[in-house]
């Protein structure tokens, strides 16, 4: 067999749905834990409102924000894969047959950036971005829908030669300015290295990464500690109520580049969207989360 236009048009099509309706069981876990070491007890009732809103939404199939945001999709293509059909179009004719059929309806959320004019349609919409996974027979879909509130205080700059300690600096510099603004307790996702957009697609896959997995790099699971300290320190707490729950995770990635050095930060919000399948050649559909 051969993967086809129709099953990845509806296979992503179901994975914006379940983002919406179902925030990610490590994600469930985190928000636990936060809970049982909370020392605010205002934050502490925000954490348990959060986890019986998700349970809610859940049961009852409706939405856990209002902001469904706009379809993110990053595709790994395996090398031994073969597709049928014009896969990258499948994913805007999912979109559209969610857009038709989904209740609760989504918002109009796609924004002309030249006109401001929304819509369910757009340029380059809905973003998707494809790699290769060497010696797969499957596409690896994973969906981040990416709303206002988590979306608005990403951040990057380029350094020269920066010191471990200026990275750090700069991202706690981030987290500051986003305060309570991002929907906490959030993912943290760090990028490091590469070029000016690699360094911004590392942060976003950074956010991805399950909860509670340990950093391979030691230098990086070490700065994720202390930023997470850190962040977690600041006191904004859920929704800005207090207390030490500002961040579920940090998570760093790194590429090797040249002199200057980009490093971008971006935040998952407190439902931190993430759904993932992989289509197999034989035509099975693996979910993985």
């Amino acid at each position: 067999m051969a993967i086809s236009y129709d099953l990845v048009r509806s296979v992503s099509a179901q994975l914006y749905e379940r983002a919406l309706k179902k925030i990610p069981e490590d994600t469930k876990e985190a928000l636990r834990a936060a809970e049982r070491g909370e020392h605010n007890e205002v934050a502490r009732g925000t954490l348990r409102i959060m986890l019986q809103s998700a349970d809610a939404a859940e049961a009852r199939q409706h939405f856990v924000c209002s902001d469904s945001g706009v379809p993110v999709y990053f595709v790994g293509i395996g090398t031994g894969a073969r597709l049928e059909g014009d896969i990258k179009r499948a994913f805007a004719d999912g979109f559209d047959d969610l857009v038709a059929s989904i209740q609760p309806p989504l918002l109009a959320h796609v924004t002309n950036p030249l006109t401001n004019e929304r819509g369910y349609k757009g340029k380059d919409m809905p973003i998707v971005t494809f790699d290769l996974i060497d010696g797969a027979d499957y596409v690896d879909i994973t969906c981040s829908p990416k709303a206002l509130g988590s979306g608005r205080w990403a951040a990057l700059e380029i350094f020269t030669f920066p010191s471990l300690e200026t990275i750090e600096r700069y991202v706690m510099d981030v987290i500051l300015k986003a305060g309570s603004q991002h929907c906490p307790p959030v993912v943290i996702g760090v990028g490091i290295g590469g070029t000016f957009d690699y360094a911004a697609k590392l942060a976003k896959q950074a956010t991805l990464r399950p909860i509670g997995t340990v950093n391979p790099e030691p230098t990086l699971a070490a700065m994720e500690d202390r930023l997470k300290e850190a962040a977690n320190a600041t006191g904004f707490g859920p929704m800005g109520t207090g207390g030490d729950s500002t961040a579920m995770a940090v998570h760093v990635d790194y590429a090797s580049g040249h002199g200057f050095t980009p490093v971008a930060v971006c935040f998952n919000c407190w439902i931190n969207r993430r759904t993932r399948a992989r289509i197999h050649d034989s035509g099975r559909v693996e979910i993985i989360e």
